[in-house]
Parts: structure tokens; sequence; C-alpha cells
């Protein structure tokens, strides 16, 4: 068993740079593609993950060690420490759940889509590490390897059942047709946070609050552009952090960078996605009549609009703000403020990118989220014991927002609860 767990862990560190290529290529000759189109597809896609994720380590290697300077200076301590989604996928990679959850979930996919129960095909096989997870805590939960695989390939079903239901979000706003989402950080926070933007935007007042990059654009001229918004918001989180002149003004550069290089990035994946998107299209059109099929792919294709950036910035200082003044909470937010973006994405896309009421969302269910996160920390730090990870210095308890305080992780973990 070790032996297919460190043989899959050596396959999933090659990294979605090379994966996805493969599989692209793949499925461009799955789908009826001359072998050169598919090639040129599958390195074009490579090409802009690979400009995306040095993108998103900009933006990590920036805004995480600005976001625990802001912990520090301002002496929070809580009993729980937010370990972020590295521990968290490398705590699940280590459970006896995680060789089964990638085939599985690969057979599960593909026979939704011929049985038409889903629009997605799942290229984001990194991600199934949150299908893993969940697997992870039910098997902790319960001794029983069976009931762990049914919850991860529950919450496999989940995810793609809400890729499929934002897919068209993430044309219309994003614009990014023939893609839709299932990376589980991303899409646990759509069930609550639509429906919560829609309730923000009818109540008087409040809904007339338009703060969208356009419209600051226009009211701000050349000092509303993305540029400027990335450079103000990363100078607001370095003094925030504490540093000096020049730190300051080099995370503000790289919030800048960010905002505009990333969009970039993804018209060049679009570049390569749409051939096989269409012949994706054409052909389970035929065979089985679907009209809309759409390829699933890693949410940090949507993280890159400067509304979602805007955001996530802004709401780092009101995570460490809440976790300290929320009752019952003793989750210290540090590994996970970084992936903010990531949990922020639909919420952003719901809102239109208006980015008040995003943050007035996003400020509800991150609350929700330590919560989450608090309540299931004994268990999550015996999965830590149990994969042998190697626990932050002081710390008893562990735990993360990505995971720990995942609302569907949460309430599957509470329904099998319910039976054990």
């Amino acid at each position: 068993m070790q032996t297919v767990i460190d043989g899959l862990q050596s396959f999933l560190d090659l990294g979605a740079t090379v994966i996805l290529p493969v599989a692209i290529f793949l499925l461009g000759l799955l789908f009826g593609q001359k072998p050169g189109k598919a090639f040129r597809a599958g390195l074009t896609i490579g090409v802009a993950f690979v400009g995306i994720f040095l993108i998103v380590d900009l933006l990590v290697n920036n805004l995480g060690p600005a976001a625990h300077g802001m912990v520090k200076r301002f002496g929070v301590e809580l009993s729980v420490i937010d370990v972020g989604w590295p521990a968290a996928a490398s705590i699940s990679w280590a459970s006896p759940i995680a060789a089964f959850v990638l085939p599985l979930g690969l057979v599960l996919n593909v026979t939704m889509l011929a049985t038409r129960t889903t629009k997605t095909m799942n290229v984001d096989i990194w991600n199934f590490w949150h299908f893993s997870f969940m697997g992870a805590i039910v098997y902790a939960l319960s001794g029983s390897i069976i009931q762990g695989l049914i919850a991860a390939l529950l919450f496999q079903v989940i995810c793609l059942k809400i890729a499929d239901w934002t897919a068209p979000m993430l044309e219309n706003y994003f614009d990014l047709p023939g893609i839709s989402v299932a990376t589980g950080s991303t899409v646990s926070y759509a069930p609550l946070g639509i429906p919560l933007v829609k309730l923000v935007q009818k109540i008087p007042g409040v809904k007339n609050w338009n703060a969208d990059p356009e419209t600051i654009q226009k009211r701000f001229g050349i000092f509303g552009e993305p540029i400027f918004m990335g450079l103000v918001l990363g100078v607001a989180l370095g003094l925030l952090a504490g540093y000096s002149v020049g730190k300051t003004i080099e995370i503000g550069m790289a919030m800048a960078a960010v905002m505009i290089l990333m969009p970039r990035m993804v018209k060049i994946l679009m570049e390569g996605l749409m051939p096989i998107s269409e012949s994706a299209r054409a052909l389970l059109q035929k065979k089985f009549g679907a009209q809309n099929i759409y390829i699933g792919l890693d949410a940090a294709v949507a993280i890159g609009h400067p509304a979602v950036i805007s955001t996530a910035l802004i709401l780092v200082p009101i995570t460490v703000a809440i976790a300290v003044f929320l009752p019952g909470n003793n989750v210290l937010p540090f590994g996970d403020l970084a992936t903010i973006p990531f949990i922020v994405a639909f919420i952003v896309g719901a809102a239109r990118g208006n980015i008040v009421h995003s943050v007035l969302v996003g400020t509800v269910l991150i609350a929700l989220s330590l919560y989450m996160a608090t309540d299931i920390a004994a268990l999550h730090t015996q999965m830590a014991v149990d994969a042998k990870f190697n626990m932050p210095e002081g710390a008893s308890k562990i735990s993360s927002i990505d995971q720990g305080g995942n609302l569907i992780n949460y309430v599957l973990y509470k329904l099998f609860a319910l039976i054990n």
C-alpha cells in the first residue's frame, strides 16, 4: 500500500505544469484531434500555467509574510494554529484513503459525464487532495476505509455539481468560456456565498455601494486602474505589517504586478484550451447528446481578476481582526491567509466585481470558517499526528481555514459523525 501511495505522490509532485499538458494532450487525442494540434494545445496550456503559478508564487510569497508580520506585530495569540493548505494536503496524502481516491475519482467523473449528471470533465488532478482530505477525516473518525471513500466521493460529486452551477459565471464575468472550477476550497464558499451576495445586493442603501474596478476607474481615472489599486493595497498591507519603507514599496509593486500579469497569463491559457473545449463539446454532444461540456481547471484561473485580488487583500487584516474578537474562536489565521484569493473568487463573481459587497460577504463566511476550523481542530490534529506531521513549535493543536473551515467538508464530517 505504501508503495502505491509513494508512487501516486511522485506523480502528483510533478505539478500542474507537467500533469496538465499531458492530460490535455491525451484528451485532445481522445476527442479526435490530430497529434500535432493536441500537442500544441497541451504545451500552450502548460506554458500558461507556468506563468500563472509564477504569479501565484509572487502573490503568496509577498502576501504570506506580510500577513504573518501583521499577526506578530499585533501580538495575536490563540491556541489553534492555522497550518495552511500545504500541510493539509500533506496530511491527506499520508492517509490510506489517498491511494484509492485518484482512480476512483476519475472513474466517477467519467461515469457522471456518461450519465449526464455533470457537465464538468475535471482535469485538475492535483486538487483531488481535497477529496482525499475529506476521506481521511471520516477514516480517522470511523476507522472505516469504506466510509472514508464514500465521503471522499460524495465531496467530489458536490464539487462537480457546484462547478456546473458556477461555470456560467466564469464565462460571463471572468471571460472563461468552456471552463469550470471544482477546487474544493473555492467551491465551498459558493452555496452560502452566492445567496448572501444576492441578499446584500437587496439591502437598501448598501445595494447602491458600487465599488467594482470599472466604477472605481471611472471615478478616479488613471489612479483607479488595477495597477494602481494593487500598488495602494499592497502598500497598505506593508504598513500594517510594520515593514520598512523599501519593503512596503516592494510589496506594493508585487501586488501591482499580479493585477496586470495574471489576466495576460489566463489569455494564453484560453488560447490553448479553446480547441480542446470545442473538440470535447462536439464529440460528447455526438455521443451523449451533451450540449455544454466544461473543462475543470484549478481555481487559479479566476484569481487574477482585479476585484478578486483587491477583495482578498482587504480581507487579510479583517481576518486577523475577527479572529481576535470573534467569541469562541480559537484558530490563529496564519498559513491560509495567503490563499484568501482562492476562497473569495466565486463571491466576487457573484457580486459582479463589487468589492464592498464581496468584502462584506467574505467577512461573514470567513468568520464561519474560523468557527468550523475551531470545532474540527482536535480531529485535524489527530490526523497530523497519525501522518507523523511535524507540528509547529509550541502548537498543541492545528487546523486550517482551507479544509478545516471548509463548509462542504464540515457538513459531511458532521453527517458521518452522527452514524459513528
